[in-house]
């Protein structure tokens, strides 16, 4: 590579590479001219030029030159080791070895072949040398940064020795701040994932130490936005995997809680995603099953005035509660007549009725009689129609409903299917029978609702938002469309972000999933009746995302949000007279957890919450050496060649956001947050899910459509 050089060379340099045929390993004896050089070099920027010529490498700041190590990459690798093993104890040498090998890791398959041959045991030993210390941190940070998931785990095992240097050198901001950030994207890719991880990971993380430590070093004055952030990035790591060392630290979760109120989002955002991921794996299901039994004995118990008072005043008929009642007893009374008359077509559009008016308005049941000789109440089996328990009663009405062949009500046939698929637990049929039914009518909104219980949450968004712009719907559809919108854009717009980097797509996509996500969850709390068994977990996200989508506009004592903490008792009141202590599900322990240690962690943080506030430019440089800097530059430099297309390395940069372009990533027609969305041909500006959303929204659009 060219560049300055020392002193002229005394060893004959080996021949340019041609092929992995070319040139024979390099004697040991042809280094002498090669020490001489170094030690007269200057700087560690310098000395990897002066090897890079002797080794006569293209240039590795060009893909051209990265396609050359490719093409001869044994016979590369074997001239540099011949280097590297003739000089193993000259740290000089060494050191600039591991620029090198640093500087091909920009590449991917390079990086895979180094790390094969055993890179990273070449690069730590360097850590624990003065003189190298800081090359070998910064080519560990490059590594991670660039590399792959098996040698990001490989290098999370050397967290101890990274976390015993920075704790031996407390005033060393720069060796702590690329320490801190390699072990973030190190210990992230070995542990933060949903299985659990090996142990031998858990081990090397040694959260009882890794943490108080980080977070001193974040408290430093003088440290650098890079290391404020890396810090926060590796402290929610741990959270899920070793959630019970994390819980008894109190200043990580008060950090977390303070940083909520930072004026960067992207902050914001990676703070909620570690203070939910801290309940994970401790929380509890939410309800899935309804007693009648307990819902009778809390109304014959009679509630108390102020619920009572809650419930006229939006309609007692309309709240949850006495449409669960009378459709449990309709149900009854609906399979007394099919005992009766047998008329199975009957029976069928009346539990399509019911379906639509509650969650649990379809019972199980069956047919009770008492048995002559020992007195006992016993299920019937000979009522003389094709089911036992009531539940078994809906596939055969939606046959006698098909069988029928009126038009429009297959759709009921479909639901019925589809409510049958559910109440067994098999989602994917009830999403399949759903999807049949919308390719017949699209304006169906019970299928919609279907959709979004599967597993494909940006399906179900989809499926929501499109729901959610159906003509005709009771009002249990039209809340359970807006509860599953809520929680689906809420954890697609936490992920996203938190797995992107401002002025991607995918993070404005993610800013609009939380935007939208925040008007469903206002308006559900809004309108939806006081007793509807969703409202915790709607009101749990309303809390979290308000807090997180207005930061430090949120007033500290949470005086803006004292309704909702209101409504959110109602709806525990509600839930424990109905028989159901509300579950410890992962949204309320998290709702808690910020709620109860808010104002004190602001309190606390607030100074160092202030440092993630403060813009990367005008951040006072760590004092380093100018070859540091040079060859840091060095290592982040790569130019594309003339007609080349590829991924430029980025340097981890974190400005602030603005959610102000959240309109583009929002369907014109059913407001779906995508960034797949498609423009209308006319005016360009208009975005549509598809077709349908297009076709749908014409007579609206076509008056400011300039086609």
């Amino acid at each position: 590579m060219p560049g300055p050089r020392g002193k002229t060379l005394k060893a004959k340099k080996p021949k340019p590479i041609v092929n992995v045929h070319s040139v024979a390993r390099i004697p040991s004896e042809e280094f002498i001219g090669l020490v001489d050089d170094i030690e007269g070099a200057e700087g560690w920027n310098t000395r990897v030029k002066v090897l890079c010529e002797f080794l006569q490498l293209p240039d590795l700041s060009r893909r051209s030159g990265l396609k050359k190590v490719h093409a001869n990459f044994n016979e590369v690798y074997h001239n540099i080791d011949d280097v590297y093993v003739a000089n193993i104890r000259n740290e000089k040498i060494t050191g600039a070895i591991i620029g090198i090998y640093t500087k091909m890791c920009a590449d991917a398959i390079l990086r895979d072949k180094l790390f094969q041959k055993g890179l990273v045991s070449k690069i730590t030993p360097l850590t624990k040398i003065p003189s190298t210390r800081y090359l070998a941190l910064r080519a560990l940070t490059t590594v991670t940064h660039h590399g792959g998931v098996d040698i990001r785990k490989e290098i999370s095992l050397e967290s101890p020795s990274l976390l015993k240097i920075i704790q031996e050198n407390p005033d060393d901001l720069r060796a702590a701040e690329m320490a801190i950030s390699t072990m973030a994207h190190a210990i992230g890719a070995a542990i933060n994932q949903e299985d659990s991880p090996a142990p031998k990971y858990i081990k090397a993380v040694n959260v009882k130490i890794l943490i108080p430590v980080v977070i001193d070093f974040m408290r430093k004055p003088g440290v650098t936005i890079q290391l404020l952030h890396h810090g926060l990035e590796l402290l929610t790591h741990p959270v899920l995997h070793c959630w019970s060392e994390c819980k008894a630290n109190a200043p990580l979760q008060n950090l977390l809680v303070a940083c909520l109120r930072s004026a960067d989002l992207t902050v914001r955002v990676s703070a909620l995603g570690g203070l939910l991921r801290l309940e994970a794996l401790s929380s509890e299901e939410d309800q899935r099953h309804f007693d009648p039994h307990k819902l009778i004995a809390a109304i014959e118990r009679r509630f108390p005035d102020h619920l009572v008072d809650l419930l006229t005043d939006y309609g007692s008929m309309r709240c949850d509660t006495f449409l669960t009642m009378t459709s449990t007893a309709d149900n009854q009374k609906a399979m007394m007549k099919c005992a009766q008359d047998k008329d199975l077509y009957g029976l069928g559009l009346k539990l399509a009725e019911l379906i639509t008016r509650t969650e649990f308005s379809i019972a199980e049941g069956g047919f009770q009689m008492q048995d002559p000789r020992t007195g006992q109440i016993e299920i019937n089996r000979d009522i003389g129609l094709p089911f036992i328990m009531w539940s078994d009663a809906l596939p055969h009405c939606a046959r006698a409903i098909r069988a029928k062949g009126r038009p429009g009500e297959e759709d009921l046939a479909d639901m019925i299917t589809a409510k049958f698929f559910i109440i067994r637990s098999r989602i994917p049929d009830a999403i399949e029978a759903a999807k049949r039914g919308l390719q017949r009518n699209p304006k169906f909104a019970y299928f919609y609702y279907v959709i979004t219980l599967g597993k494909d949450h940006y399906e179900g968004l989809r499926s929501a938002k499109k729901g959610l712009k159906c003509p005709k719907m009771t009002p249990f559809v039209r809340f359970g469309l807006l509860h599953r919108a809520v929680e689906l854009a809420g954890n697609l717009g936490v992920c996203r972000i938190q797995e992107s980097s401002p002025g991607d797509r995918k993070y404005d996509e993610g800013v609009a999933f939380l935007m939208s996500a925040m008007e469903d969850a206002k308006v559900y709390a809004m309108e939806a009746p006081p007793d509807a068994r969703h409202m915790k977990n709607v009101l749990y996200w309303y809390i979290c995302l308000t807090l997180t989508i207005k930061g430090p506009e949120t007033p500290a004592d949470l005086q803006e949000l004292q309704v909702a903490f209101k409504k959110l008792g109602h709806a525990d009141e509600f839930s424990i007279l109905l028989g159901t202590i509300p579950p410890k599900t992962q949204l309320r322990l998290t709702q808690q957890n910020i709620v109860k240690r808010y104002t004190t962690a602001v309190q606390e943080w607030k100074d160092l919450v202030a440092r993630f506030d403060e813009v990367t430019m005008d951040e006072r440089p760590i004092s380093l050496e100018k070859a540091e800097d040079d060859l840091a530059a060095w290592l982040d430099d790569l130019h594309l060649d003339q007609g080349e297309e590829g991924d430029h390395p980025q340097r981890c940069s974190h400005p602030r956001i603005s959610p102000n372009t959240v309109a583009l990533y929002r369907c014109s027609w059913c407001g779906n947050p995508s960034a797949a969305l498609r423009k209308c041909s006319g005016c360009e500006k208009a975005r549509y899910c598809d077709g349908g959303c297009q076709k749908s929204h014409w007579s609206e659009h076509k008056a400011t459509c300039r086609t």
